[in-house]
């Protein structure tokens, strides 16, 4: 089961990380953060430990930059934050901001601890504005994930199977990779039933941002006690999913610079152990190499199979960021002239900063696309 509490010694983080999104939309965050004690991070054991403590410490942090929008950011991270939260980072080996490893992977809990891996019995463990659709956008992310596991375990069984030259294995383990890319896409379809486009653009979406190419923190932040410099870090993306990487890497599809260095940027926001698989896999023998001196067109429908349903998981990715962004943008833009629309997180308007980027900063569609076609130009021509 997931552990949910911190030891007792935490409860001033606990108390805060509970209401956060209650804080922050009464703007009481800040103030609530400034007469938190300063605690030591020595009473954190073990790994589950730490990475609770550091999803609770990137959501208090997140609200306590975004808690007046764009507009009102902060320079400084208060050195009672600042300290533990870089402690137990630098403990992880992950950035001190929120990232897809915290508010994804560390974020969810059965609500009966017997009971299957399904949104109707799952529930995240912190939350921040956003109400049910960011509970959904966590989750359904979740369930992508969920959905990668099979294919995670046959990128390891396809490498081995090269190694003893087992074509029949290996062909088996290319087909549940491929049945693997189809069930994420067919998981990611969920958004649309769980996330409003209005609330994940004008609500959840500032939550998620960070300080590293956003114009509204053009400088970074100083994280109090750590540095006197400002350090910049970028928000959280699905480019930080180590599954595509992991799943690139194997097929052997190589982005364009641009993209290839955001991506590969994004690596240092996973867990060390995560980072450390998607580079194992980079080294191994080459799969795409190995089907193409096969010659076997079994071997190759296989592998096209597989970088079909990437290519097909990559457009459905684009068709939700259109939904969530660029047209929730357009309408955030013309709600803007009726006086009692739904404002964002300080009451004023939606985001502006990022009206064309991704929470992670980069150009988002120009991003999606380039990614989606070199996948696309990885399949293996007959």
């Amino acid at each position: 089961s997931t552990k949910t509490e911190l030891p007792a010694p935490y409860g001033p983080w606990m108390d805060i990380a509970r209401e956060l999104p209650q804080l922050i939309m009464s703007h009481q965050l800040r103030s609530h953060v400034h007469q938190m004690p300063q605690l030591s991070t020595q009473h954190l054991r073990g790994r589950e430990e730490l990475h609770l403590a550091h999803l609770v410490l990137s959501c208090i942090t997140m609200g306590y930059v975004w808690q007046e929008g764009e507009e009102g950011t902060v320079q400084v991270l208060p050195r009672n934050l600042a300290v533990p939260y870089w402690e137990v980072s630098q403990a992880l080996g992950l950035p001190p901001i929120l990232s897809h490893a915290d508010f994804v992977l560390a974020n969810w809990r059965r609500k009966d601890p017997n009971g299957p891996l399904e949104i109707e019995n799952l529930d995240t463990i912190i939350t921040l504005p956003g109400g049910e659709s960011l509970r959904g956008f966590i989750l359904v992310t979740l369930l992508v994930e969920k959905a990668a596991v099979p294919g995670i375990k046959a990128i390891i069984g396809a490498l081995r199977a090269i190694l003893q030259c087992d074509e029949e294995t290996l062909h088996r383990a290319l087909q549940e990779l491929a049945g693997a890319i189809e069930a994420m896409s067919e998981a990611l379809r969920r958004m649309h039933d769980y996330v409003d486009p209005e609330v994940f653009y004008t609500v959840i979406r500032i939550f998620l941002s960070g300080w590293k190419d956003n114009p509204a923190m053009p400088h970074g932040l100083i994280y109090e006690g750590v540095s006197q410099e400002p350090m910049a870090y970028s928000g959280g993306s699905a480019a930080q999913s180590t599954v595509l990487h992991a799943f690139d890497e194997l097929l052997g599809i190589c982005h364009h610079e641009d993209s290839a260095a955001f991506l590969h940027r994004m690596r240092d926001y996973m867990p060390p152990p995560h980072r450390a698989f998607v580079e194992e896999i980079q080294r191994a023998v080459s799969l795409k190499q190995h089907v193409l001196s096969s010659g076997d067109a079994r071997l190759r429908a296989a592998f096209n199979r597989c970088v079909s349903a990437l290519t097909d998981f990559r457009s459905y990715h684009i068709t939700i960021a259109t939904k969530y962004i660029t047209i929730a943008a357009a309408k955030a833009k013309a709600g803007r002239a009726e006086p009692n629309s739904r404002a964002g997180p300080s009451g004023g308007k939606p985001p502006s900063a990022l009206e064309a980027k991704g929470t992670g900063g980069s150009h988002i569609f120009s991003f999606l696309k380039s990614i989606r076609n070199t996948t696309r130009e990885g399949m293996i021509s007959a």
